[in-house]
């Protein structure tokens, strides 16, 4: 946003300078477009895979357990059928969204279709600011008569008493283009490709989830891990266990138990803590056991490595265990 003439109309800066412009360059709401429709895009391509289309996980897990909620709890959340309803409409309305809302003739009931959409999986899921970030930054689709009309509903409750003083001028051409177009053109294409950067890793990505983050896979999955630590002297081979509530809230913990980065980063932490306490030749090994979306749990970590050895970094990480199972999909 720094780089766009967001603060040209309507705007502090506008106030202050006592300048603003009525229209600015296509291209700089059209790169917010393409960033929104991206996460669309990419969740839906994400959710073209076996697990979410032919067996409806993790939805099959997770909405029987919400048969409290008022009208359909008791009469939709527990049905197969429902399951895989939600499983295919998610995936259709992930990848068709962005271009019912690019065409003006379908933009209203596209809207209204993501009001819905986001209301509901807000209500089912509890996914934080996302479904009311998405709803707002969705506007931007419309045409820019709507945002004046918003504007004007506003300035009834803001009053500026120097707001006449404003000049208005026709249409922002920035001087800076040669420098700050190449630069949201690099911006953009890194948006497009690092999703992808999960190719460059073995193995399956939900299980080993390299590569996983910042690839707009929003809850395709269910993972539930018990993960154990054994601090070991490597000369003498006496140990102990830790106890892992000693040093983690419940949350910390689930968390912990099923992502790798997690896992290395808390075997550092209990390295580095064991060591000030003075203990020798500290070394970390994890026993660890994880079940993906509906499979019984297997062996996650190769128990004989010593993470406290290992450094977090982008190459694989080969203590992880291979997953016993094929998810077929992007």
């Amino acid at each position: 946003m720094i780089f766009l003439p967001a603060n040209k109309y309507f705007s502090i800066d506008a106030y202050r300078n006592k300048i603003q412009y009525r229209n600015i360059p296509k291209w700089t709401s059209d790169s917010i477009k393409l960033l929104l429709s991206i996460v669309y895009i990419y969740a839906g391509l994400a959710k073209i895979n076996s697990d979410w289309l032919l067996k409806a996980m993790p939805l099959k897990i997770w909405l029987p357990s919400k048969y409290d909620v008022p009208l359909i709890g008791n009469t939709l959340m527990h049905q197969n059928w429902f399951h895989y309803a939600m499983s295919w409409s998610g995936m259709f309305y992930d990848l068709l969204i962005p271009f019912f809302l690019l065409y003006k003739k379908t933009r209203g009931v596209a809207f209204f279709f993501v009001v819905v959409f986001h209301v509901f999986t807000r209500v089912l899921f509890p996914i934080g600011m996302f479904p009311y970030v998405m709803i707002i930054s969705t506007l931007i689709f419309f045409d820019a008569n709507l945002h004046i009309k918003i504007i004007s509903f506003i300035k009834k409750f803001v009053r500026i008493s120097s707001a006449k003083a404003i000049q208005t001028k026709a249409v922002f051409q920035s001087k800076k283009n040669r420098i700050i177009i190449p630069i949201v053109g690099v911006f953009l294409v890194l948006q497009l490709l690092i999703p992808f950067r999960y190719l460059l890793y073995p193995g399956e990505l939900f299980w080993t989830e390299e590569g996983y983050r910042f690839s707009w896979r929003v809850m395709l999955m269910e993972k539930m891990g018990n993960t154990t630590f054994k601090i070991t002297n490597g000369e003498t081979n006496t140990f102990f266990y830790v106890n892992n509530s000693d040093f983690l809230t419940p949350l910390q913990e689930k968390q912990m138990s099923f992502q790798p980065d997690f896992i290395i980063e808390y075997a550092h932490f209990l390295g580095n803590h064991f060591k000030n306490q003075g203990h020798q030749n500290v070394h970390v090994y994890a026993k660890s056991y994880v079940a993906l979306n509906g499979r019984l749990s297997e062996p996650f970590i190769d128990e004989t490595v010593n993470l406290y050895a290992e450094k977090e970094s982008f190459k694989p990480k080969y203590w992880i265990l291979p997953f016993n199972d094929d998810i077929k999909g992007l």
